[in-house]
């Protein structure tokens, strides 16, 4: 096919945007898609990202935005207002939408894109008809926002021991409880909330859709080490008083559609990690090529060109993995079957990530340590770096879930 993007910078881009590269897994379908959303992140995200960073927030209209290029929705079903591509969205589809948003990184990203894809799929998944209808037309046009308000002060991956309590009182839930690094809390409209009904462990748990104007509801923005625009929260919930039908599937049995759902959150995640070593690699081969040290190129001396190869093998690499995964998800493979290896390539992909912002950063020098200026991309990955090593599964509980399924 004819090259995409920056196809004069080797490792830039992924194998297939470069021309005469083949691929089994895209088709033109994907191609188009592919322009839509890099047309969507250069004019629409670009040329503000880094005063949405300084602000630590973003514009709320961006959704909504992202929706009218045919991006926002692309990933949800026609019948509440998704678009998706051509009629369908695959793995590969996926992959090029989180692959395309991640090229600058930034906590705007999280809080517009990921909040959603994390906080709906309960609902589409065991959402009774009402609450389908209450919230998926806006929240999928980018009208509303809808944050998933899992993590408590208390824990973080051990999700069965979610202390927040919803207690039956009539018709309705008292919830009590708090919710802490939640993303998109600042702005959301609605919380796909996990709530104690029952007793201890995964058996007690329930989901519930809190609606922000219930009175009883306080949140406090967090001031984080990354994703500066992210509008992370920490959210308290005194007596709140929640209807019974804004109950998210069954009563006590929500631990498992929380469980499914992360396996797309690892999904994407890994994807936002394979871009970010790309950027890494990108940046430093750029800036090597123009950087002049004792009288030649950067990239004329041999340790500088081995720390390229280093970042470069490993994208590639990551690169095979995901796309192989993304096969399995597009033939329909049990979700717990492949649950340990988006586990394991989840912990490759923030390792690499880690190693690429630290050899970019060496290769910048001084420039990779400013915010701004011509190291900006790789300063922001490295001031991110710890988030995506920590959220949706931290390194050590991902590297224990895969062994256990693995059943060593």
């Amino acid at each position: 096919g004819e090259p995409f993007g920056q196809h004069r910078v080797p490792f830039a881009e992924p194998y297939w945007y470069r021309k005469g590269w083949k691929s089994p897994f895209y088709d033109d379908s994907h191609a188009r898609f592919r322009v839509k959303v890099r047309a969507f992140v250069e004019q629409e995200v670009v040329p503000y990202l880094s005063q949405w960073e300084e602000d630590m927030d973003y514009p709320r209209e961006l959704h909504e935005k992202a929706y009218e290029y045919g991006v926002y929705g692309a990933c949800w079903p026609a019948e509440y207002g998704g678009t998706p591509p051509d009629g369908r969205f695959d793995p590969f589809h996926d992959i090029i939408f989180w692959d395309e948003l991640s090229r600058y990184g930034g906590g705007w990203l999280a809080a517009c894109f990921l909040t959603v894809n994390i906080a709906l799929p309960s609902i589409i998944s065991v959402g009774s008809d009402y609450i389908k209808n209450k919230v998926l037309p806006d929240a999928i046009r980018g009208k509303k926002i809808c944050a998933l308000a899992i993590t408590e002060p208390y824990g973080g991956s051990d999700v069965a021991g979610v202390r927040t309590t919803a207690r039956k009182e009539g018709k309705y839930y008292i919830v009590t409880g708090e919710k802490k690094f939640i993303t998109s809390g600042m702005k959301a409209d609605y919380f796909t909330t996990a709530v104690r009904t029952g007793g201890k462990g995964a058996g007690g748990l329930s989901l519930l859709l809190i609606e922000r104007t219930m009175p009883g509801i306080t949140c406090r923005k967090i001031k984080t080490q990354g994703w500066f625009s992210s509008n992370t929260a920490f959210i308290t919930f005194d007596n709140v008083r929640v209807p019974e039908e804004n109950l998210i599937g069954a009563e006590n049995q929500g631990w498992l559609p929380i469980m499914l759902q992360f396996n797309h959150e690892r999904f994407a995640g890994i994807i936002m990690g394979v871009r970010g070593q790309r950027v890494c690699v990108e940046e430093a081969i750029k800036y090597a090529r123009v950087r002049k040290t004792f009288g030649k190129r950067l990239a004329d001396h041999q340790v500088i060109r081995h720390k390229i190869a280093e970042m470069a093998r490993r994208v590639e690499a990551n690169q095979a993995w995901m796309e192989q995964l993304a096969y399995q998800m597009r033939e329909n493979i049990e979700p717990h079957r492949i649950s340990g290896h988006l586990a394991l390539l989840k912990v490759q992909c923030t390792k690499d990530i880690e190693f690429c912002a630290r050899e970019a950063s060496q290769i910048f020098g001084g420039n990779s340590c400013v915010r701004g200026g011509i190291g900006a991309r790789v300063e922001r990955i490295y001031r991110d770096v710890r988030i995506g090593a920590i959220g949706g599964g931290s390194e050590e509980v991902m590297l224990d879930l895969a062994m256990r399924q693995a059943r060593l």
